[in-house]
């Protein structure tokens, strides 16, 4: 068994945190709620969505970060952002300028018409959270979002954060580092 008898109440407007060891079933936590997981039994809500019965409209309502990211690396951050928004079916004049303050807001600006190829992985993941909150989603669901990134690039991300929370939106994060769920979550599992 990957998950038994879990039951997850998250707050809206909070920012919460599922913590554990490698392997304790967080990611297939956020799996499951993404529908890209069948539980057995169970049920699973998103924004007052079933997951089994309405997927598409769950994910209408969801900005998703998965380790590993899935990124076009062969696009530039720029190219990537609006592709997600023509994805999403967003109006081009939004997309462009959603971009432009998303880019600005996660310091990415000087470096979003290089191919993501040779980004670094602070930027890699800068740009995946930039593609998560395009659409402004109210649930914004992360896998290890602090694994591997600088000091300054957390710092980036968590005002980002903290901003989508602000705006009304809800966290959920998975972390193997208590002290970083302690930190930045105000309801941990």
């Amino acid at each position: 068994l990957a998950l038994n008898g879990l039951t997850l109440d998250v707050p809206s407007g909070s920012c919460f945190g599922l913590v554990g060891p490698n392997g304790s079933g967080k990611s297939t936590t956020l799996r499951s709620v993404i529908g890209l997981v069948r539980p057995d039994a169970g049920t699973i809500h998103v924004c007052g969505h079933d997951i089994a019965a309405e997927v598409q409209a769950a994910r209408r309502s969801m900005g998703v970060v998965l380790d590993p990211l899935q990124l076009f690396e062969r696009l530039t951050a720029r190219e990537f952002l609006t592709t997600m928004g023509e994805l999403r079916r967003m109006d081009a004049s939004i997309v462009s300028e959603r971009i432009g303050q998303l880019l600005d807001t996660l310091q990415l600006s000087d470096d979003a018409d290089r191919q993501i190829a040779g980004y670094s992985h602070g930027m890699r993941k800068k740009t995946a959270l930039a593609a998560a909150v395009l659409h402004r989603p109210r649930l914004l669901l992360l896998d290890e979002p602090f694994e591997g990134v600088d000091p300054v690039s957390a710092r980036t991300m968590r005002s980002m954060l903290d901003r989508f929370r602000v705006g009304g939106g809800t966290v959920v994060f998975s972390s193997h580092v208590m002290d970083l769920v302690e930190r930045l979550c105000d309801h941990i599992a």
